[in-house]
């Protein structure tokens, strides 16, 4: 909420001052901390209730006669919005104000408490009680209203609906014998395989956690349904599409079943070799850009966990060196860190049915492994740059996947230190991304020689060819920043006023890393005048297949 929206705010909450969702009090530097965290359950829960987005606490406002008279909690900004760690702290779940506003009126300052809803089927406690409202009076929150909000959790799973007017007909076939294969994989040691195979589909489904009473769901749909038979569910939106973005563009859509489709997918994603010198050897190491593996991790991950009451496609976006995978709905239960570096559980998950059917078909895990084992461990086994998450959007959840070198001196490091923990190549990684580190750990880096230069031109260390005798090697080969390139060309350009591809592969031959091949040197000098060309800094005054490039305002 922005600033100038704030007296509109307090006009609205002072005019419907009746509802539950609004408690006004009187409120100097005395008034308790409990208490406050009391009225957060309550306001939270009866919020949640009423559907609603929000709940407020307001501060300076007289309860009975409802005008303003001013309040002196917590005036220092500091100690005010401290409030919101120690109400993470007392709740449970751990949830804490959507924001705290301060309004200064001409009668007096007014504190403006927002308290997010609670979750759908999560009532939230204050200190282990539950409270709620009745009337203007807190209240425990009472068994009636509290399987209310319970109830929500096993009604608001998407995915678990059931589609009645469809049958098993409306299942791939070959999509359904992969899924019998698979189930027997996993669990042809508990249940015989022939006991499996001669089940009939209706028993099979059920085991594999497709159907519920007999009926198609959803997430059945999602995986094993033929294309055709998407309609049972609209309006919402069964897609993922792959783009191709840079020199080329190229689109394609895939629909159900996903069992089958995103392997399709991976296909189209084009997966040369990447090739770099290992210290003190003259065999280069080959890896290719992306995993198989790594990539149908993050695949999945967008059909488990989109929000498909947003009716939204998931997007695949290939870009020159990355992948970019997009789905609706935010990070569902904690946030990336908690998985990358710690061994936290899933509590919870936005489509539970679908969740559950893919763990069965081998497509995910549910025990929050996917993402520190299979795709930040597997990139780091293949000396790539670690993935990175991006939140920023709201409701939407974005993660990219490197498909080249950043700095050869990163991948070197993993070759030559296998004691490496993930943490360490989380630091050295942030380190060749240009990413800020903490002291701490930029001094443990420094301590253990990992990393030279000052802020904020850090780069992994030469102690890492000095280990191997390969100084001149490490000089040669580290590779300066994009923008040093850049320039070089824009100089070039700028004095002799146009120049070919040709006079750029030759101005920028004996500049790139001496253990780029010259295919490689040919593919750097494209995507740099690709770069400059979609930052609009140069463009082609030539033909497409003998361009002359000049600079935008010439």
């Amino acid at each position: 909420m922005m600033p100038e929206q704030l007296p509109q705010q307090l006009a609205t909450l002072l005019a419907n001052w009746e509802s539950e969702c609004v408690e006004f009090k009187d409120a100097n530097d005395n008034f308790s901390t409990s208490d406050i965290g009391k009225y957060f359950s309550a306001l939270s829960n009866e919020a949640n209730l009423r559907a609603r987005e929000s709940g407020w606490l307001v501060f300076g406002v007289d309860n009975k006669t409802r005008k303003i008279i001013g309040s002196t909690y917590r005036e220092n900004s500091e100690r005010l919005h401290n409030l919101k760690h120690q109400i993470a702290q007392g709740t449970d779940p751990s949830v804490t104000f959507r924001e705290i506003h301060e309004l200064q009126n001409p009668q007096g300052r007014v504190v403006l408490f927002e308290i997010p809803a609670a979750p759908r089927g999560i009532p939230i406690a204050w200190n282990g009680h539950h409270y709620a409202r009745h009337g203007e009076s807190l209240t425990a929150l009472d068994l009636a209203k509290l399987d209310e909000i319970r109830r929500q959790g096993a009604t608001d799973d998407w995915s678990a609906v059931v589609c009645p007017k469809a049958t098993v007909l409306d299942l791939d076939p070959e999509a359904l014998a992969k899924a019998r294969e698979i189930f027997i994989a996993k669990y042809g040691d508990r249940i015989p395989p022939e006991t499996i195979r001669a089940w009939d589909d209706a028993t099979f489904l059920d085991h594999a956690k497709l159907t519920i009473q007999g009926g198609i769901t959803r997430a059945a749909l999602l995986l094993l349904g033929r294309t055709q038979s998407t309609h049972f569910l609209s309006p919402y939106v069964a897609e993922i599409s792959w783009k191709l973005e840079g020199p080329e563009l190229a689109y394609e859509h895939f629909h159900p079943p996903f069992l089958l489709e995103t392997s399709r997918l991976f296909q189209r994603i084009r997966n040369l070799r990447l090739s770099f010198l290992p210290p003190g050897q003259l065999i280069p190491v080959d890896v290719s850009k992306y995993d198989q593996r790594i990539v149908l991790e993050a695949i999945h991950n967008c059909i488990a966990h989109q929000d498909y009451t947003r009716c939204e496609r998931a997007l695949v976006i290939e870009r020159v060196g990355e992948l970019e995978f997009q789905n609706a709905g935010g990070f569902y239960d904690g946030k990336p860190e908690d998985y990358i570096l710690g061994n936290r559980t899933p509590s919870r998950y936005r489509n539970r049915s679908l969740a559950e059917a893919m763990t069965t078909l081998r497509m995910i895990d549910t025990m929050g492994f996917g993402i520190r084992e299979v795709m930040f461990r597997g990139q780091a086994r293949r000396y790539l740059p670690l993935p990175d998450y991006d939140l920023g959007e709201k409701g939407h959840v974005k993660l990219r996947i490197q498909g080249r070198f950043i700095d050869e001196n990163y991948s070197r490091a993993l070759l030559t230190h296998t004691d490496f923990t993930l943490s360490d190549i989380l630091a050295l990684d942030r380190v060749q991304k240009g990413i800020a580190l903490d002291e701490a750990t930029l001094k443990s880096l420094r301590k253990r020689g990992l990393v030279e230069g000052r802020r904020p031109a850090l780069h992994v260390s030469a102690g890492v060819a000095e280990a191997t005798g390969h100084k001149v090697d490490y000089i040669r080969t580290r590779r300066q920043d994009d923008a040093h390139y850049r320039k070089l060309i824009l100089d070039y350009i700028a004095q002799w006023k146009h120049a070919t591809t040709r006079e750029i592969r030759d101005l920028l031959v004996t500049k790139l890393p001496d253990n780029l091949n010259p295919a490689q040197k040919e593919n750097k000098v494209r995507n740099l005048l690709a770069a400059l060309r979609e930052e609009g800094k140069i463009h082609n005054r030539g033909s497409r297949r003998y361009p002359r490039w000049a600079l935008a305002n010439n």
